[in-house]
């Protein structure tokens, strides 16, 4: 069985539509696919319709959070939940403040960019993104590789929108602590997302994720594209040590990465983990 429980669609900064990521995961060969766009919910409806016989359905999301980095400093961690209610107060109103944040932020990178004379324009940008999808810098990012500026996504950010340069904006991000709790009172399960991905920026320590997985944290994501053989040793010693719940998962965004739907697997009995903790939503099958 094949189980991917990280992926991305046109509702936060994926190239595919909902129903189109559907339709690659069963062309993949996929037997499960969690959709998990960042900070919203709002490709669910279209990802169920799309379901076909054979595929089972798991709606999360992927939040981004703030965390003690457990160095004396803090750093983005991200949230994958799953199986969560979308209608609870909390989760309601945390996708909208975190949305409406992106947006801010995605107009003053976009701004600076244009003040220097790239072809970008935040209205125009912020105009095709409706109001309920979760903007980024991989939207700043594709209009570059559009206008001709740079050939790839990857590119774009290592030129322009990483963390060092000076259109960067830092963001606000809900505390690792209140994002657990938030999903955990709405039904849903958490699992940490790709932890020691240390070339994506600062990462947190092992005795962090003790300390979340105190907090109720569910588990971690083990086998991810960016962790090497090392930090897959260290996370599944960490969970096996902890009781918490191992995944693996691709991080498919479409054309934008060169990320492959079931490039890393989650095993059955660590979805069963999940489908049996969470009382927020089923995981769905076609009708």
């Amino acid at each position: 069985m094949r189980i991917d429980l990280h992926t991305h669609s046109t509702a936060s900064d994926g190239t595919d539509s909902p129903a189109e990521l559907i339709a690659n995961a069963a062309a993949a060969g996929l037997d499960a696919v969690a959709i998990t766009d960042h900070d919203t919910t709002s490709g669910w409806a279209e990802a169920r319709a799309a379901l076909p016989a054979g595929l089972r359905l798991v709606r999360g999301a992927e939040l981004s959070c703030r965390s003690p980095d457990g160095r004396g400093g803090y750093c983005t961690v991200h949230l994958l939940a799953y199986l969560f209610d979308p209608d609870a107060e909390a989760v309601v109103a945390d996708h909208a403040r975190a949305r409406a944040q992106r947006r801010r932020r995605l107009a003053t990178m976009a701004g600076r960019m244009a003040e220097d004379g790239f072809p970008v324009d935040a209205d125009e940008l912020l105009a095709e993104l409706p109001e309920d999808s979760t903007a980024g810098r991989p939207h700043i990012a594709m209009a570059l590789v559009k206008a001709g500026v740079v050939s790839t996504v990857d590119e774009a950010f290592e030129r322009f929108l990483n963390d060092r340069g000076r259109y960067y904006v830092p963001s606000s991000r809900t505390p690792v602590e209140s994002s657990i709790e938030t999903i955990n009172s709405a039904g849903g399960v958490t699992v940490l997302a790709h932890a020691f991905a240390h070339h994506r920026g600062p990462t947190v320590t092992a005795e962090v994720i003790k300390e979340l997985a105190g907090l109720g944290m569910a588990g971690v994501e083990v086998d991810h594209p960016d962790h090497d053989a090392e930090a897959r040793a260290r996370l599944r010693a960490l969970a096996e040590d902890l009781d918490l719940i191992m995944t693996g998962s691709s991080d498919y965004h479409g054309t934008n990465k060169v990320l492959r739907l079931g490039q890393e697997t989650t095993a059955p009995e660590m979805l069963d983990a999940i489908a049996a903790r969470a009382t927020g939503v089923e995981i769905v099958t076609a009708s």
